[in-house]
């Protein structure tokens, strides 16, 4: 279960790393504002429908991370 929950930080941060070593860092930190961005609206999302506040972290970083790994 933890392999399966850390996979797509992983995922995520080595993408990063990726593009940090082969671009430059500025692609790096708009890669993570990319994320960043992603989790703040899913979180908003969750709260206008009415979620609480630990239910809309959970599903709004579960939702990011989830369709970031659609594709493996």
């Amino acid at each position: 279960m933890l392999r399966g929950s850390l996979l797509p930080l992983l995922v995520w941060a080595g993408a990063a790393g990726f593009v940090c070593f082969v671009y430059y860092p500025i692609v790096a930190v708009v890669l993570g504002g990319l994320f960043t961005l992603s989790l703040i609206a899913g979180f908003g999302l969750r709260r206008r429908a009415g979620h609480s506040v630990r239910c809309s972290v959970y599903g709004a970083m579960g939702g990011v991370l989830d369709k970031s790994m659609a594709g493996f």
